[in-house]
């Protein structure tokens, strides 16, 4: 009697003979016993080496419709309309999750054949999430999600894979589509826009790391001025990203989506990574400098596990209603401060336009870009017909092509 594991060809080919032997034992014999042990083994012994093979999804919906007599109009609760049901039974278009959870529920198709997984079960689903939101058309055309045809059709798909990069859907953390967010933000924006774009920006801080973990105690006034200074040479704002990933601070140019209206955001990830964004949608010396010391000033001062995201449209300070917000009035302080110290800023309220030699005297003298002063004195009159030649139009968006996302 054989009474072991079956561990290769040879032993399974002899215990299918001597189950042929066996096959008319009768019940309650040694015989019989030895016919029961061996077909357990050689069932063990073809499950790990011949798997049978899961059927086709379209043969499984097409054998399920022959079973229960259903034509394909009957699957168009399912599926979503006749033209696709017709197209994904003559295999033109793939299934969907979304079709697939129909699918399931409405035939009992198992949700492993649909998936072609062996013991899979579809992903949670998420009702607060509406997949279909997400300006994934856009999104593929920045290299974000795979650029196919019909990709809004896998809008979930896509975008489950796009958080998933970025670290999950904790990845921005108490950032919610349905709560507000922190900072100045337009009432037009998109909720879905601006997360897929800080989420963007998640999975770049996880593809491109920095050597040095964050502390926020490092972000002195002295490390911000250090910062400022860097306008003072042309090639600046690339030099600040590399002084900042010094300081264990991510920094990304990530242009916006449509309907985002945002300049800049910091961000502290969920294991206490800090981040850095800006879109560059004014391709200006005085705005990047202005934005980026506001965003420094938020991460040094208001970023917390309680308040970890704060997202900035800079346009909103020219005609500000809710002018109370203590984190923002603190942010324009602390960078106002950091490009152009207080005592220099005097002068720059005056009624009079500085002439363009003082403007440059006190650039040179601060060791900064005199686009932060013109900037300062247009913002400071609300006037932004002056001083146009000294902002450093269109200088700074050529400084990061690499990343070889489209201007918007």
């Amino acid at each position: 009697m054989v009474n072991r594991l079956i561990k290769t060809e040879t032993d399974y080919e002899q215990a299918l003979s001597r189950i042929e032997e066996l096959m008319d034992a009768d019940a309650g014999t040694p015989e019989a016993d030895e016919l029961e042990l061996l077909a357990t083994l050689v069932e063990m012994y073809e499950d790990a080496h011949y798997p049978i093979d899961m059927p086709d999804p379209v043969d499984a919906i097409r054998f399920r419709m022959e079973q229960a007599g259903l034509k394909q109009q009957d699957l168009v609760p399912y599926m979503g309309s006749r033209s696709k049901v017709s197209e994904v039974l003559n295999r033109k278009r793939p299934l969907t999750l979304s079709m697939m959870r129909g699918l399931h529920r409405g035939l009992g198709i198992p949700a492993e054949v649909l998936l072609q997984e062996s013991g899979a079960e579809f992903p949670r689903s998420l009702p607060e999430i509406d997949w279909n939101q997400f300006p994934v058309v856009k999104m593929a055309k920045r290299g974000w999600l795979p650029n196919i045809k019909n990709v809004r059709e896998k809008a979930e798909e896509y975008m489950r894979d796009f958080i998933e990069k970025a670290g999950g859907l904790n990845a921005v953390p108490r950032f919610q589509l349905r709560q507000s967010v922190q900072g100045r933000v337009n009432a037009k924006t998109d909720p879905y826009a601006l997360f897929a774009w800080c989420l963007r920006l998640m999975a770049l801080a996880n593809e491109y790391p920095v050597e040095i973990a964050f502390n926020k105690k490092t972000l002195t006034k002295s490390v911000l001025r250090d910062v400022a200074r860097l306008s003072y040479f042309e090639n600046g704002p690339r030099l600040a990203r590399e002084y900042l990933n010094k300081q264990g601070i991510h920094f990304f140019v990530v242009p916006h989506l449509p309907k985002t209206y945002v300049d800049g955001g910091a961000m502290l990830s969920p294991d206490g990574r800090a981040i850095i964004g800006m879109t560059l949608r004014y391709d200006r010396e005085d705005n990047f400098w202005f934005c980026l010391l506001h965003e420094l000033a938020h991460l040094s001062r208001h970023l917390t596990p309680d308040c970890q995201v704060i997202i900035d449209d800079l346009e909103m300070r020219k005609n500000e209603i809710n002018a109370s917000d203590a984190l923002e009035k603190e942010a324009d302080e602390i960078a106002s401060d950091a490009l152009i110290p207080k005592k220099y800023q005097v002068e720059l309220l005056s009624e009079s336009i500085p002439p363009k030699e003082r403007i440059l005297e006190l650039a040179e003298k601060l060791k900064v870009s005199p686009a932060i002063i013109a900037g300062r004195i247009r913002f400071n009159r609300n006037n932004y017909r002056i001083l146009h030649h000294l902002i450093g139009q269109d200088s700074i968006r050529h400084l990061f092509s690499e990343y070889g996302e489209e201007d918007c």
